[in-house]
């Protein structure tokens, strides 16, 4: 019925006086800086919603012992490598095939740090049963607590401190 706008006419409309507001192409992106966290005693996501992050899943089910390495670093603040407990569960794991109880108690560390509810049942037994779902989930938690597992505890601090330090400047409005 009407002709497609020209670039011109979308950003000066009829009018004559320039859109405050052009379309963006982006405009339905929300950066995920600014998503509301968790709430409080609830998971961020259940534990079957391996596939929430295709490539964690992938990873921890054949080397779990990196997810766990991952996670463990995050939660003890970094008083320990992601490298040293990755290797105590993978030791764990080869040798006594019960590295499922040693993970428990950093899902219950976890639970603890965000005050989240012990679902679907005690930790211990989420962890003998589901082991790489439960891993998968503690993962996703730490990551929708703006966590980039991938970096480590230091740079994740280091990280926030130039976040906080890089606050937007005031500047001063323009007078006559």
């Amino acid at each position: 019925m009407y002709p497609p706008l020209n670039d011109q006419q979308e950003h000066f409309p009829v009018s004559g006086f320039p859109n405050p507001h052009p379309p963006h192409p982006y405009a339905s992106y929300v950066p995920t800086s600014i998503c509301p966290p968790p709430a409080a005693g609830k998971w961020s996501t259940g534990l079957c919603h391996c596939c929430d992050d295709p490539a964690n899943c992938v990873i921890t089910c054949f080397c779990p012992c990196i997810t766990f390495g991952q996670i463990a670093e995050i939660v003890n603040k970094g008083s320990s490598s992601c490298a040293g407990s990755g290797a105590k569960y993978g030791l764990l794991l080869g040798f006594t095939g019960f590295a499922c109880f040693y993970s428990c108690f950093y899902r219950s560390k976890l639970r603890g740090q965000y005050d989240l509810e012990e679902a679907p049942c005690v930790d211990c037994l989420v962890h003998f049963c589901s082991e790489t779902c439960a891993l998968c989930q503690e993962y996703r938690e730490l990551k929708a607590r703006g966590f980039d597992m991938g970096i480590g505890w230091e740079a994740n601090m280091e990280r926030q401190k130039r976040g906080v330090m890089m606050a937007p400047m005031v500047t001063a409005s323009m007078t006559r």
